[in-house]
């Protein structure tokens, strides 16, 4: 299990979970984002069909009868009712249902930068846990921090 720390200290989660998601669909996965917001999720709804422009992000709401088909599933919990082996924890709330994931991104902002902290001194304490901190630079790039 591998789970990459994303500290959102320039964009917000709607700039940055299309790109996760474009880069997810491309490596031939299925992607369940989770946040415990509605509304977020309405914005990275909209986000992930209007954010790139040369990208085709297929997404929908859990809860319908074609959660199966959906490539991006967009949820309240960690049910991957679409298959998905991939978790985008939006809302910087870590949850133990994300463990069963081949890979989770856990997206937090200055108001859960303390939780995240947390979260990566306990997962860091997991055994074949693999974990990867990134953070954006001025010009908007993801770099991996040491």
């Amino acid at each position: 299990m591998r789970v990459d720390f994303y500290q959102l200290s320039r964009d917000p989660v709607e700039a940055v979970l299309p790109l996760i998601a474009r880069n997810t669909l491309s490596a031939g996965e299925r992607l369940l984002v989770v946040s415990a917001d509605a509304e977020q999720l309405d914005q990275i709804g909209k986000a992930l069909w209007s954010r790139i422009p040369d990208s085709f992000l297929a997404n929908g709401r859990s809860g319908g009868e074609d959660d199966a088909r959906q490539p991006i599933l967009l949820s309240t919990d960690t049910t991957p009712a679409n298959g998905a082996h991939f978790c985008a924890l939006a809302d910087g709330v870590w949850r133990e249902g994300a463990e069963p994931f081949a890979r989770s991104f856990l997206l937090f902002g200055e108001e859960t930068l303390q939780a995240a902290r947390e979260c990566w001194r306990e997962l860091g304490k997991r055994e074949g846990l693999e974990r990867h901190f990134w953070k954006q630079d001025d010009a908007g790039r993801w770099r991996e921090a040491g």
